[in-house]
C-alpha cells in the first residue's frame, strides 16, 4: 500500500510539474508584442495574409531587452519587399504587456517608416 502512494505521489508530481512547464513556455513568447494589420492588394488577400495564417491582423512575439529594441523590431516589421501583394501595413507595439508608440509619438510604427512612399501603395503599378 505504501509503495502505491509512493508512485502515486510521484506520478501526480510528474504530472503537476509537465503542466506548469507547458504554461510557462505558453507565456515565455517574448517581452515585445509585434501587431500586424495588413491591407493586401485587389486580389492577393490570400497571399497577403498568409504571413498571419490568413487573417488580416495578428500579433508575433520577439525576445527584446528594451523598450527602445522592441520598438526598432516594430518599426523592421513595416518593411515590405511584396510591393504587388501587400498594399500596406499598420503595425503596433506592446512591450510586456505596455503599449508603445513610435518616436514621433504615433501608435502606428509605419507612419514614420523611411520607406513607405517606395513600398506601400503601389498594387498593379
Amino acid at each position: 500500500m505504501r509503495r502505491m502512494n509512493g508512485l502515486k505521489a510521484a506520478v501526480l508530481g510528474l504530472v503537476a510539474c509537465l503542466a506548469w512547464g507547458t504554461a510557462q513556455a505558453q507565456d515565455n513568447k517574448g517581452d515585445c508584442g509585434v501587431n500586424y494589420t495588413r491591407t493586401a492588394c485587389p486580389g492577393k488577400e490570400a497571399e497577403s495574409f498568409s504571413k498571419c495564417d490568413g487573417k488580416a491582423s495578428c500579433v508575433k512575439y520577439v525576445a527584446a531587452a528594451s523598450v527602445q529594441a522592441c520598438q526598432a523590431a516594430a518599426l523592421k516589421a513595416c518593411e515590405n519587399d511584396r510591393l504587388e501583394i501587400t498594399k500596406s501595413k499598420v503595425i503596433a507595439a506592446t512591450y510586456k504587456g505596455q503599449p508603445l508608440k513610435s518616436t514621433s509619438g504615433k501608435e502606428d510604427f509605419c507612419a514614420d517608416y523611411e520607406k513607405r512612399s517606395a513600398e506601400f501603395g503601389h498594387c498593379g503599378k
